[in-house]
């Protein structure tokens, strides 16, 4: 049987001829320089509205609501913290004061203040928030498992419809993971509907000047001209196959990656796409040059070449740091948050909103920006973590903020509120199923559809949420 690139056999358990020669087939390309168990879609189904775009930012680690979006200037010191909450563009509305580039643009934002869960732990959180499912299994790991839930990125992969050369869902510029640990962070990928659904991959660091995109060019030994013949070699094959058999979900895929595979390396606007050095200095200037904010410019062309579902996934300096990396501030909030984290985010991410409005792309695209908790409201309280600080927050997926902009949305507005202290939902409360549903109906994907999950050998739908109904 062959499973690499995922065909299956039949219900005897035998590969049939026509997947064996397919499968074959794919070794005669000598595309080795693509990463093909990446780039995996089905066929594109009639009767869809006309397909949207969604960007999807992670703020790995989970970042303070508290002390960001969602501000309690009331509460006592060891709640409220150091920060001082700023107007914005939109009266009655205030978010931290060292957001100031995002507080002028408060108008397209909206402040979903009630997203909740209750997984305190960091893989099983990303995996709720990525998946929209409850973790299947205890949390006592934050590594990716085989049985972990298809991410909204391998939904998409599969069931979205693919506009142009380049695959539906492109993930940036990496898989999170924790230093140390030997896999990923759980449920990014295809999980139990199948690797073979893996959104494509681009890693890297877009600020980089020698940043380059693996699998978007032909390898050195292999011309234009030989693709050419072994594509006609590949053509030739699958018209000598002597039975006429209807191809099913595997061989539909297969064809798929392999049309795919083709079009990126023979297309130029699948190269332009990702030639970040064709934007001017200006403009790579106020995005910032980081890996964040070049990441999101990035996003921004991969919207206008057709890509239904960018996720840009944070990362920065302190990936190999024990207690605090990224925005995981068991210690040094305040610090972290003033000097590090919030001006990056607030340069990078309203460059982005900006941009994105002045193109005329804000209104089909859904900007999504989450991470997979909040924080404790009170200062140095210990939930999760033993090592938080005095000087930090611990883990709180009970009530964080999610930003939502474009897409329909409409903007200056708070959805949902807390309670003083910010611990709990006190209205409007929204699950990651919701937020998933979301999401997929924007992009024209039914959230009632339904996948075979291989784990379990049975079928389930796409989301288990419904999407949010009173967002414009």
């Amino acid at each position: 049987m062959f499973s690499v690139f995922g065909p299956k056999s039949d219900q005897a358990g035998r590969a049939t001829r026509r997947e064996l020669l397919r499968a074959g087939a794919l070794s005669l390309l000598g595309l080795s320089s693509v990463d093909l168990a990446a780039l995996r879609a089905a066929a594109p189904r009639a009767g869809r509205r006309p397909a949207r775009s969604c960007v999807f930012v992670f703020l790995f680690g989970g970042p303070s609501h508290i002390d960001l979006w969602d501000m309690k200037p009331d509460a006592p010191a060891e709640i409220r913290g150091e920060f001082r909450p700023a107007a914005t563009n939109v009266p009655g509305i205030q978010i931290c004061e060292h957001l100031p580039k995002l507080a002028a643009q408060m108008d397209k934002l909206c402040l979903l203040r009630s997203m909740e869960h209750r997984m305190p732990v960091h893989g099983p959180a990303c995996s709720e928030m990525f998946s929209g499912r409850p973790y299947f299994g205890p949390p006592v790991t934050d590594q990716a498992r085989p049985e972990d839930w298809p991410s909204l990125a391998s939904l998409t992969m599969r069931f979205a419809e693919q506009r142009g050369p380049l695959p539906p869902s492109v993930v940036l510029p990496w898989y999170i993971q924790f230093a140390g640990q030997d896999k990923r962070i759980a449920g990014q990928t295809g999980g139990r509907m199948g690797d073979m659904h893996n959104p494509f991959l681009v890693k890297g660091d877009p600020s980089d000047q020698q940043f380059e995109v693996q699998g978007i060019k032909l390898a050195e030994d292999v011309g234009l001209d030989r693709v050419v013949a072994r594509r006609e070699l590949l053509h030739k094959l699958k018209s000598s196959l002597p039975e006429p058999l209807e191809p099913g979900l595997a061989v539909q895929t297969f064809d798929r990656h392999v049309q795919t595979a083709f079009s990126m390396l023979g297309d130029i606007h699948a190269h332009q796409a990702f030639r970040l050095d064709r934007e001017t200095a200006a403009l790579r200037e106020r995005y910032g040059e980081t890996k964040f904010g070049q990441s999101l410019l990035l996003a921004r062309r991969l919207v206008e070449a057709g890509v239904s579902l960018v996720t840009v996934n944070w990362d920065d300096e302190t990936r190999n740091e024990k207690v605090s990396p990224f925005w995981d501030t068991h210690d040094n909030n305040f610090p972290s948050l003033k000097q590090r984290l919030a001006p990056r985010f607030d340069q990078s991410f309203s460059a982005f909103l900006a941009d994105l409005d002045q193109r005329g792309l804000l209104e089909s695209t859904l900007v999504v920006v989450t991470g997979e908790f909040g924080r404790t409201p009170k200062i140095g309280q210990v939930v999760q973590n033993g090592m938080t600080a005095k000087t930090g927050r611990d883990h709180w997926p009970h009530a964080f903020t999610v930003l939502l902009a474009g897409g329909g949305v409409r903007g200056g507005q708070v959805y949902g509120s807390t309670t003083k202290t910010g611990g709990y939902v006190q209205d409007k409360p929204v699950s990651p199923a919701d937020l998933s549903a979301t999401v997929l109906s924007h992009l024209g994907v039914d959230p009632d559809a339904r996948y075979e999950d291989e784990f379990q050998q049975m079928h389930r739908s796409l989301s288990v949420g419904r999407p949010i109904s009173d967002l414009g």
